[in-house]
């Protein structure tokens, strides 16, 4: 099995040394990842200035761009393979419901994905790499089943995951969830620079507004590991139909 790593918390992160260390015994692994953190890029990608891969000391190798930027060059250029795996994170703190749009923790993934490869977004839910350890033997866990189970033929999918900073013992089995849904994020933080100019900085995220049962959020609130498939296709198909009689009421009256 061949896995291609990347995350967006950047190629010196505990988060990805750590997935590296777990994987390198069950696969060829290499790690391909942003030379610095590009937290909340989601699926960015670099058009207006050239991309640059560097050696790091570790044999991991490091672009100047976005996660996704990582993965694209990687399997359009770079690899001289075709990963049957990519594998992003293990990220600095939760990537649970409307967080996927943002991430690019989730966005590397996703990037694989669209190529047709089957892809993981790993995330600890609180940040500060607790039990980073265990974190990653739980991915190295499910791998090795998706192999088993021989997911990794046929169509391609995209998986977000989300663990708990707990202990692999205090850990509850992994619950496939919806993707729960946050409230609107706090007001911009205002300050005013050395030059008198006005800065804004974007606030934190907003707390959970739908984390009822079934959810990422209540499964990892109770010490369970959340697996949520997710899709590209953004179509409000339940609203098409609404959609088309507007527009030919539109129409007719032109």
């Amino acid at each position: 099995m061949k896995i291609l790593i990347s995350n967006d918390d950047g190629y010196q992160a505990p988060g990805i040394v750590a997935l590296h260390a777990a994987l390198k015994d069950i696969a060829n692994v290499e790690v391909i990842a942003p030379e610095h953190n590009n937290s909340a890029k989601s699926n960015a990608l670099t058009l207006a200035a050239p991309l640059y891969v560097h050696n790091a000391h570790n044999g991991f190798r490091y672009v100047t761009g976005t996660p996704a930027d990582c993965v694209h060059i990687a399997l359009k250029g770079l690899l001289e393979y075709r990963p049957d795996l990519v594998v992003s994170g293990i990220n600095n703190g939760a990537n649970m419901g409307d967080d996927t749009i943002y991430s690019g923790t989730v966005g590397a993934a996703m990037e694989a994905y669209l190529f047709g490869v089957p892809a993981i977004a790993f995330s600890q839910i609180e940040k500060g790499w607790a039990n980073i350890d265990a974190a990653a033997q739980v991915a190295k866990r499910l791998v090795q089943q998706i192999e088993r189970e021989r997911m990794l033929q046929g169509e391609p999918w995209l998986l977000n995951v989300n663990i708990p900073n707990l202990p692999l013992e205090q850990l509850k089995p992994i619950k496939v969830c919806r993707l729960g849904r946050r409230h609107a994020v706090e007001r911009v933080i205002t300050q005013t620079s050395p030059r008198g100019e006005t800065m804004y900085w974007i606030a934190g995220a907003g707390g959970a507004k739908d984390s009822g049962e079934g959810t990422d959020f209540h499964a990892t609130a109770a010490g369970h590991v959340a697996l949520t498939p997710l899709q590209i296709d953004l179509t409000d198909h339940a609203h098409l139909g609404t959609w088309r009689e507007a527009v030919t009421r539109l129409a007719a009256s032109v």
